[in-house]
């Protein structure tokens, strides 16, 4: 808008024009931009009340230096531009009342040096983390204020502004920030460390390779320098073994295998062994745990006619220890801890999963898990000594299941369109639960009271297939495999919404 004339008021007997003083009663006024008052210079007194003024723009009152009083109220004021009161150098009262204003910009009140009166009460003002500047400055201020009350959220209707305190509003919110994409295609994404130097090792079928990613310290990027070659790996799984580090490679065709670092970061892989021999038709998934003072390795078969096996290092290699189910596609498999005792849990397509408890030489069936068919993979995480199991299907939604002494129990079922992982981890202390969806963005939930999850954000990354958090000292990241799409980097920040 351009200018805005003043309607004159006279005072006194000798009827002299008084110019320092303004009044805007009842005018239709929607916004008051930049300059409006440029040619009354010489107000003292400025009335802006019972209208309909809905904005105050950046510089409204500029070349008003000699206003002492500033009166909008009554109006329908609901925004105030961050520099709307510039120059106002010898304000001493301000009124804002009975306004729609839910929160006020921060610095509004920047530059009023001489304010010795402010008057806020009658707006429905949101008392979250917009306003926690507000409630430093009343705290801080010289001049006397007549705050006014919350309006929300709700568990602070009513309250005063002048009764809130900064620390009582929690501002600090993480998120997850797109950092690098990598030009390739990757299925399972599993972490290792060797000398203090983490890294990530990525299965590449496509390409026909296991790639390990680490930190490039001069680019500030990570990359990918050391490749094992192969044919069409579907699990790239790290394990340190008497300060090597052994890569266990399963693969579709060509035979799986075991490899081995010959030296330290940056040397080459040897091939340490064949895995499986004639057992393996169609691995799907690694897994390893370290029992009764062995390491053991589980690999779940997912041919019509194959068995998921478990391994046992035997210092120079992997043996078979034992055969699991013959016939049933298995797609996964998950060791955990359960009333003390270690515990697998194997999923497949064709039945409910299965739990098997370890005896101290082997692992028996236990129980099912009912009501939860097809379930393609199994995670779990520990919460509070409750013990809890992420279960991820292609066509379902997704459940969170808890141990409750003899079976699993559902607290909590998650909408999934086309999933494949579900990875509870944790990064910069703190816990989530991630979703990955082929057919809608990926979720994060954050691990709330009891396990449940509440959601925080979502990703973009395509046809989503591990999620995998790396820390380098205050950094942390997260790693994204894609089965159809280039695999995604997302660097861990916390954002100060007060701010």
């Amino acid at each position: 808008m351009g200018k805005v004339g003043s309607k004159w008021v006279k005072l006194g007997n000798s009827g002299q024009k008084l110019d320092r003083i303004g009044s805007l009663v009842r005018w239709h006024i929607d916004v008051l931009g930049e300059g409006s008052f440029r040619d009354t210079p010489a107000l003292q007194l400025l009335l802006v009340t019972a209208g309909r003024l809905g904005t105050i723009g950046d510089g409204a009152f500029t070349g008003l230096v000699l206003l002492e009083y500033l009166f909008i109220e009554d109006n329908d004021v609901g925004t105030i531009a961050p520099t709307a009161l510039r120059g106002l150098r010898g304000l001493l009262y301000l009124s804002l009342a009975n306004n729609r204003l839910e929160t006020l910009p921060r610095g509004l009140f920047q530059g009023l040096e001489t304010l010795t009166q402010l008057d806020l009460r009658g707006n429905p003002f949101q008392c979250d983390c917009r306003l926690r500047w507000l409630v430093a400055w009343l705290g801080s201020a010289t001049p006397p204020a007549e705050s006014g009350r919350c309006r929300g959220p709700p568990h602070r209707q009513g309250t005063p502004l002048a009764q809130l305190q900064p620390r009582d509003f929690h501002c600090l919110v993480s998120e997850l920030r797109p950092f690098q994409s990598l030009p390739f295609s990757s299925l399972a994404a599993e972490p290792f460390a060797l000398g203090g130097h983490p890294g990530v090792a990525l299965a590449q079928p496509f390409a026909g390779a296991c790639a390990l990613l680490e930190w490039d310290q001069l680019a500030g990027r990570f990359r990918a320098p050391t490749i094992i070659n192969g044919s069409s790996p579907v699990a790239c799984h790290p394990l340190q073994l008497g300060g090597a580090l052994v890569v266990v490679v399963a693969q579709l065709s060509g035979g799986s295998a075991v490899w081995r670092r010959a030296g330290g970061p940056g040397s080459r892989f040897v091939r340490l062994q064949a895995l499986g021999s004639g057992r393996l038709r169609r691995p799907h998934a690694v897994a390893s745990a370290r029992l009764g003072g062995h390491w053991y390795l589980g690999v779940a078969d997912s041919s019509k006619g194959g068995t998921s096996t478990l391994f046992r290092w035997g210092g120079r290699g992997f043996y078979p220890h034992q055969a699991l189910r013959p016939w049933h596609r298995d797609t996964h498999l998950e060791f955990l801890e359960l009333g003390g005792r270690p515990a697998l849990v194997v999923c497949s397509g064709t039945r409910r999963p299965l739990v098997y408890r370890w005896s101290g030489a082997a692992f028996a069936p236990h129980t099912d898990i009912p009501h939860v068919p097809d379930v393609y993979a199994a995670k779990h995480f520990r919460l509070r000594g409750h013990v809890f199991l992420c279960l991820t299907r292609f066509l379902g939604d997704a459940k969170v299941m808890r141990w409750e002494g003899s079976m699993f129990r559902e607290v909590q079922q998650v909408p999934a369109r086309g999933s494949m992982v579900f990875q509870p981890l944790a990064l910069a202390g703190q816990r989530y639960v991630i979703l990955g969806n082929d057919y809608a963005p990926s979720r994060v939930y954050r691990l709330g009271p009891g396990g449940h999850l509440e959601p925080t954000q979502e990703l973009l990354t395509p046809t989503p297939r591990a999620f995998t958090p790396l820390s380098l000292g205050h950094r942390h990241f997260l790693v994204a495999s894609s089965f159809k799409g280039a695999t995604q980097i997302y660097r861990h920040v916390t954002v100060d919404l007060g701010a």
